[in-house]
């Protein structure tokens, strides 16, 4: 069985989204892209992001939009294949107006950044050499 990922996140302006996310190396699926929603390619056949206006986001769900530049409601994890590589995401989110959202973690077999987005939702850029992720007991 094959599934791929669409994480919905809610927006209040798409084209700065789009802009920031772009600045990043991001590309759109045009198919999923229109003045309501950008599909925003995270691995191509897999991964994405559908950046979702408010008023089209509020029209799949009953309850509230939480504000995430008050409440976490999800970390985006993304693997990347070096330490060099969360770096120069880091450098990219940060210049493109996202805000660094903690200190770097280092556990030597993992490294980890994490920015939020213009409106705040966090994504933890990572390396991790699997071949040195710890063993755990009694396995």
């Amino acid at each position: 069985m094959s599934t791929s990922v669409f994480v919905n996140l809610p927006v209040k302006d798409l084209k700065r989204t789009i802009a920031f996310y772009t600045a990043l190396g991001f590309k759109f699926d045009e198919r999923f892209t229109n003045d309501d929603a950008a599909g925003m390619i995270i691995s191509e056949g897999h991964s994405y992001a559908m950046l979702l206006t408010h008023k089209h986001f509020k029209s799949f769900i009953k309850n509230e939009i939480a504000d995430p530049a008050k409440v976490t409601q999800v970390l985006v994890a993304l693997n990347y294949d070096s330490r060099e590589a969360v770096d120069e995401i880091m450098r990219k989110a940060v210049a493109a107006g996202g805000k660094d959202a903690r200190e770097p973690q280092d556990m030597g077999f993992m490294y980890g950044r994490a920015f939020a987005d213009p409106d705040g939702h966090v994504w933890e850029p990572f390396w991790m050499d699997m071949s040195a992720v710890p063993a755990k007991e009694g396995a």
